[in-house]
């Protein structure tokens, strides 16, 4: 290599091709001569491995070759130069080429070296490359501004740091919305600020520290005070936090708003004790009510003209009628409001539910000489529900209708589709009485409300009969609306709507054509399962359809398909279950299908083991349905 000692320098103990032999074996640290004008004169190997360059490439060359253009702008590498000759040595890192072009971050160290007389024979530059340790501190630095990004834009929990002592150090948009101060109000601030001062002047706030320095985290819940003095319900953890070295550095501390979640498990706590009181209550009154019913059984088989007392029994029949739909009626709250109500699912004609639910009241409307318009022969919609469960909201609408429409009054009951949306089927039950206020539309459904007859119980009732029509008209998947401008004589108006289902077919009612191909489709997305229905009749198959899960185990017992394409979300049960029950229930169960949006391998496993031949994910391919089929088929041949 050129000379990188100039002449007349020495080293003491070492010779110069021993010193020349140390630099150039340096490959880590490029270690270059410069004039005093900043043109190369020797470097070592380590400065050709990091730059790129030849010999012939840069020796003469002026350093500034190594700058990118931005440094060159600024006249960087001459101001080097002149801040080493004025300190006689300058350190810097930033930016350098190499000879490809690529960039390198560097340290670079040049120090003066003098002549014989005391001015300037040139520099030595010791240039490292330092790249990927910059590349982890840009790493580290974006990862800790994307950490303090987020802890500064999370809304519902408070996160703030505390020193040792307890003092706020930082401050969120969280702890800014849960607590009312902005940062500027608190950093600086004792944490203590937050408590309830009773708690505050029992040292809770320094307990809670020290647990957390004892245990290394200590969680609570309790009240917490925010600025303007309104309390809120509080889940507190608070972290201890430690350095590198283990100096403890201070307290995380992360608060949550509890307040709506700790109300609604006291409603909650509160609504299992009222439906644990119901049901007790029911079950108790029953007990009295089965001799009275059977001294009223007795009473009837007694041969007397008595006129007292026959009109004291019809008096008794008639009051316990009532005690026991009211009891009924308590049950069947606390069986909703616990889940533990069991609704069947199969194919219900409405028409014959309206004519069976206003046959028990119809007594009641003669008694008040009321006018009944059953407005039925029109439409005939079916639904997929509970039958006894339908009667009893039609029941209660009727009954309701007649409690309180006057003597006279008209009652109109309507049966059709809702015009807004044909998919739904729709039951209307009006009447002319008094209506119901404006002000307690919305509470009309709600347990033990009558509106301002709420006090007077003048019609009588608990007001349970529209909270259950709401609640079973919800399990069957339809929802309830009431109208009402509460005028008297205008009345008032109940729509009750439910999702209709397909005219069903008595599928066994008729023979199997011999050589049919029947399928049986299942998805609660009528147009999904209607599309692929025709489209499977287009290639010879004979579909039927439902809807919903437990109507499926129903059709397969009935009409015996070959196939089922069973959809696997559905209401209800899903179809892993249907596939389970199917395959428990029948000795031959039919080939099944999954058609599903999932299609994960988990998915495929999960159906393979409910015991599907098949999973085919939406949309379908047909030409790998029918080729399924064709492979069910042609085992069955």
């Amino acid at each position: 290599m050129t000379d990188i000692v100039p002449a007349g320098l020495t080293v003491s103990g070492m010779t110069d091709a021993d010193y020349r032999l140390m630099v150039d074996s340096l490959v880590d640290y490029a270690i270059i001569f410069l004039d005093p004008h900043g043109h190369v004169v020797s470097w070592n190997a380590g400065a050709r491995l990091l730059s790129g360059y030849d010999d012939a490439d840069i020796l003469g060359r002026h350093f500034s070759i190594f700058y990118p253009q931005e440094a060159l702008s600024r006249g960087w590498p001459e101001h080097e130069l002149a801040q080493t000759i004025k300190l006689g040595r300058f350190e810097d890192e930033g930016w350098r080429l190499r000879k490809d072009g690529t960039r390198f971050w560097a340290n670079i160290v040049i120090t003066r070296v003098p002549g014989p007389s005391g001015g300037t024979r040139g520099f030595s530059k010791i240039i490292r490359d330092l790249s990927d340790r910059r590349k982890q501190e840009e790493a580290m630095r974006a990862s800790e501004e994307r950490f303090r990004l987020l802890v500064e834009g999370v809304k519902d929990y408070a996160i703030f740091m505390l020193d040792p002592g307890g003092h706020i150090v930082s401050w969120n948009l969280g702890a800014e919305k849960n607590k009312g101060y902005k940062a500027h109000e608190i950093i600086g601030q004792h944490f203590s600020t937050f408590y309830p001062p009773d708690v505050a002047a029992r040292g809770w706030p320094a307990e809670e520290l020290a647990n957390a320095l004892r245990d290394g985290r200590f969680e609570d819940e309790g009240w917490r005070v925010r600025k303007d003095g309104t309390r809120f319900w509080a889940s507190v953890v608070i972290t201890a936090i430690y350095d590198a070295a283990g100096q403890h550095k201070g307290f995380a501390k992360v608060t949550r708003d509890l307040t709506e979640r700790r109300r609604i498990t006291a409603l909650e706590d509160e609504g299992r004790r009222m439906t644990t009181f119901l049901a007790m209550l029911g079950h108790e009154l029953r007990n009295p009510l089965a001799p009275i019913s059977n001294a009223l059984e007795l009473l009837k088989r007694e041969k007397t003209e008595s006129r007292i007392l026959n009109k004291t029994r019809d008096i008794i029949e008639r009051q316990l009628r009532q005690m026991t739909r009211l009891i009924d009626d308590l049950l069947d709250v606390g069986r909703i409001t616990s889940g533990r109500i069991h609704l069947e699912a199969k194919p219900v004609r409405l028409r014959e539910i309206i004519v069976d639910g206003v046959e028990a009241i119809r007594p009641g409307i003669a008694l008040k000489s009321q006018a009944l318009d059953l407005q039925i022969e029109g439409a005939d919609p079916w639904v997929t529900g509970d039958q006894a469960r339908l009667i009893q909201i039609v029941g209660n609408l009727a009954h309701n209708a007649c409690k309180f429409t006057p003597n006279g009054g008209h009652i109109v009951i309507r049966l059709g589709f809702n015009p807004a949306n044909a998919a739904e089927a729709e039951i209307t039950v009006r009447d002319d009485g008094p209506g119901i206020p404006r002000k307690d539309l919305e509470r009309v459904f709600e347990l033990f409300v009558q509106g301002e007859r709420e006090l007077a119980r003048t019609q009588g009732g608990l007001g349970l009969g529209l909270s259950l029509v709401q609640q079973l008209t919800n399990l069957h998947g339809g929802y309830i609306s009431v109208f009402s401008t509460g005028r008297a004589g205008e009345g008032s108006e109940f729509i009750v709507r439910l999702p209709a289902a397909p005219t069903p077919n008595v599928l066994g009612d008729t023979e199997r054509v011999e050589g049919e191909k029947l399928v049986l489709i299942v998805d609660d997305n009528r147009d999904a399962a209607e599309t692929l229905g025709l489209l499977l009749e287009t290639l010879g198959y004979v579909c039927r359809i439902e809807h919903d899960g437990l109507a499926a185990i129903e059709a397969v017992k009935a009409s015996r398909p070959d196939v089922v394409l069973l959809d696997i979300g559905l209401p209800g049960i899903d179809g892993h279950e249907v596939a389970r029950r199917l395959r428990a229930d029948l000795i031959d169960p039919p080939a099944l299908i999954a058609i599903t949006g999932y299609g994960q391998p988990s998915d495929r496993d999960t159906s393979f083991e409910a015991g599907f031949v098949a999973h085919l994910t939406k949309p379908v391919d047909i030409e790998r349905l029918t080729a399924a089929l064709d492979q069910i088929y042609a085992r069955k041949a």
